[in-house]
């Protein structure tokens, strides 16, 4: 541009961003696609248009900046070879250089990582970020340099555009009044285009929801948006989702049967100080198990399906969470998710939760954790030595080669062959605790096993159940089986087969088994529950007290009269109770409630609401 006014340029600059938003959206639906969804011009043009406010809206704050500096420039003009001019024209040329690089990590991080995780980019993202390795460890070197490349090639790009729109210079301003009221004109339009219009309710992600597809709802969300907003919302947790008032949130949380204290032993085990085995399997859902999901494919975990017909089943387990730092917090410290913050991420936090292994270790239990990866990724080891975990093993205790074997460490059935070995050479005389998780069904998929062919899926998940069918049949052969409770469940459920999100409470149904010869005999528990549950339960069993877990609870108490589970993720949670399944979108200003089924109930929507005003307030005190 030559001698643009100051609107046309303002104009010119907002239009490109909202542009370069508008255009990245069918890039985003053509990467990630469900697999056997077909996305039509229809589906496009509306994720186009209910996305729009949101584009419109970061464009807004984009170009905030720049008006503020055209808005001065109407009184203050220097002159060509002023250094306020020169300093200026850097300014802008600096500014421009981060919003090319910040837009395109952002755009090209939103593309790449909603294959893996089904969600849109949100502030949540950088809490796995702060370990490289970790977080690339889903694939491989050449797919981080194509994204690298993708990165650099689009800064540039939108580099080049965005300055080819800088004036060599303005005209002068001679009605200095009227172009003020002008620019406070586009100022004012900028302002509700950022705000999100004139209703009620600001711009929020929730706002262009529109469909029941939750791939079209994250289509026509912004990423740049998403990261932002979260990134700035408050962290006094206390504060967060004040639902209701005081007293109302402590009327209905009362009714949910949480806060069990006493201890009841049952006759589910032989002994009261069994040995504990928890063995976490990673994001092993009842997709895969058809024990758990009639429509899951039996072929796939053979050894899971025959467990749970042996031992305890909790035929109606659901998962807390849909990452593998928050579910392990949860179902070894039976404490809540969340869907904006990751606990384990939260040291002070952390130190102040009980958790299974600090029971068992004030028990006169030996506590140990172990991992094939890297144990420090999320603060998962200071959450371990925090909350009662006396030895840990990460995949520095592995060799070089054997580290080498995954793309997240080291692979499955070499760390059951060092499981096995722990606990056979455990001393005797002493109780111990140990924990496992593992991690080879995870992306990208690659095992050393081929029983499934042409699903790299399903076979990553049949070589899991291959290390634990074999590992249960070598530890059966042991002196030690007979007093050693195992209990089997997953960090998270699944998102197989492919499009599963976690509105639907498919994917958080997950499967919990306990065996051993400590079990006294096969029984199938049909009350719904969460992993979450499992401390107070476990500890109850073993006629242990479990007061200090507020929100786990033993499901089989006399007391546990109101089965329910709760699941969060990053938008919304679900409540579900015998009388069906309530899900509500939390970025929505205000709430909205997706799904009501088998039909609408104010009760679930208050118990929800409820459930998590009370655990962010109880967040906000902990370690206070």
């Amino acid at each position: 541009m030559r001698h643009p006014s100051r609107l046309r340029f303002l104009f010119a600059f907002y239009a490109a961003v909202t542009g370069l938003f508008l255009m990245s959206k069918p890039v985003f639906m053509l990467m990630n696609t469900p697999e056997g969804r077909k996305i039509d011009l229809a589906d496009c043009l509306s994720v186009l248009w209910h996305g729009l406010p949101l584009d419109l809206a970061t464009a807004g704050y984009l170009s905030a900046p720049l008006w503020l500096a055209l808005s001065f420039s109407v009184w203050v003009r220097p002159r060509e070879t002023s250094p306020l001019r020169i300093w200026s024209a850097g300014i802008y040329v600096l500014y421009i250089g981060v919003v090319s690089i910040l837009l395109s990590v952002i755009l090209v991080a939103d593309c790449c990582l909603y294959g893996y995780w089904s969600i849109k980019l949100d502030g949540t993202v950088l809490a796995y970020l702060d370990s490289p390795k970790g977080a690339a460890a889903s694939v491989s070197g050449g797919y981080v340099a194509a994204v690298c490349a993708a990165v650099l090639i689009l800064s540039v790009i939108i580099f080049f555009v965005l300055r080819r729109l800088r004036p060599q210079s303005l005209p002068p301003v001679r009605r200095r009044g009227m172009a003020t009221l002008a620019m406070t004109l586009a100022g004012g339009l900028m302002f509700l285009g950022m705000r999100g219009g004139t209703g009620k309710s600001t711009a929020n992600v929730g706002m262009v929801y529109f469909s029941a597809d939750s791939f079209l709802n994250h289509s026509a969300v912004n990423p740049a948006f998403s990261i932002f907003s979260s990134l700035f919302k408050t962290k006094d947790f206390a504060r967060q989702h004040d639902y209701y008032s005081e007293e109302d949130r402590a009327r209905i949380f009362d009714t949910l049967g949480y806060g069990q204290t006493a201890a009841e032993p049952d006759t589910l085990l032989t002994t009261s100080r069994p040995n504990v085995l928890v063995i976490l399997l990673e994001g092993l859902g009842g997709t895969l198990v058809s024990a758990v999901d009639t429509a899951a494919n039996a072929a796939i975990t053979p050894h899971v399906n025959r467990l749970a017909r042996e031992g305890i089943f909790f035929s109606r387990c659901y998962a807390n969470s849909f990452r593998t730092d928050r579910g392990t917090l949860c179902a070894l410290s039976g404490y809540p998710s969340f869907p904006d913050v990751s606990v384990m991420k939260l040291p002070a936090k952390c130190a102040a939760l009980p958790s299974i292994a600090g029971s068992l270790r004030r028990a006169g239990y030996a506590t140990s954790f172990l991992y094939g990866g890297d144990i420090n990724f999320t603060n998962t080891n200071g959450y371990l030595l925090s909350t009662g975990y006396e030895r840990t093993f990460g995949e520095d205790a592995f060799t070089p080669a054997e580290r080498a074997t995954h793309n997240w460490g080291v692979t499955d059935h070499i760390t059951f062959d060092r499981l096995y070995r722990m606990v056979t050479e455990a001393p005797v005389g002493k109780p111990w605790h140990i924990a496992f998780l593992t991690l080879a069904s995870h992306e990208p998929w690659q095992v050393p096993y081929g029983r499934i062919k042409g699903d790299e899926v399903a076979n990553a998940f049949a070589y899991l159940d291959d290390c634990l069918g074999r590992f249960i049949a070598r530890f059966r052969q042991t002196m030690q089986w007979r007093n050693t409770l195992v209990v089997i469940l997953p960090d998270h459920g699944s998102g197989y087969p492919s499009g599963l999100t976690d509105d639907n409470p498919r994917k958080s149904h997950i499967p919990m088994i306990w065996t051993g010869g400590a079990v006294r005999r096969p029984l199938v528990v049909d009350k719904i529950c969460n992993q979450s549950d499992l401390p107070a339960t476990l500890l109850g069993a073993m006629g242990l007290p479990h007061g200090d877990f507020r929100f786990s609870r033993n499901v089989m108490s006399r007391a546990y009269k109101r089965p329910s589970a709760v699941h969060t993720w990053s938008e919304g949670i679900f409540w579900l109770d015998d009388t069906g399944l309530t899900v509500i979108n939390l970025l929505a200003a205000p709430q909205r409630v997706m799904l009501d089924t088998p039909r609408p109930s104010a009760a679930r929507s208050a118990a929800a609401n409820a459930f998590l005003q009370t655990a962010y307030d109880d967040l906000g005190a902990l370690g206070s």
